[in-house]
């Protein structure tokens, strides 16, 4: 299935801003997250079709993925 994913913030150093991508049916977005090198720690949201969603919803042909890292500051 096509997947469009998007990176945001210090996710895109070295990677993408956004890319569409193929994955088998079944995967869900912490596999994504997995395949890209990216921490699960890190991440602090995600969204598919511009709904907030967790690391263990499923992803279907044509959604759009957006990963957010955690963000702090003070």
């Amino acid at each position: 299935m096509q997947v469009t994913v998007k990176l945001f913030a210090f996710f895109r150093d070295g990677r993408f801003k956004e890319e569409g991508r193929e994955y088998p049916a079944g995967t869900v977005v912490g596999d994504v997250v997995d395949e890209l090198g990216i921490g699960r720690d890190e991440v602090g949201v995600v969204m598919i079709n511009s709904l907030q969603r967790s690391l263990e919803s499923p992803i279907g042909d044509g959604d759009v993925v957006a990963i957010f890292p955690v963000i702090g500051g003070g």
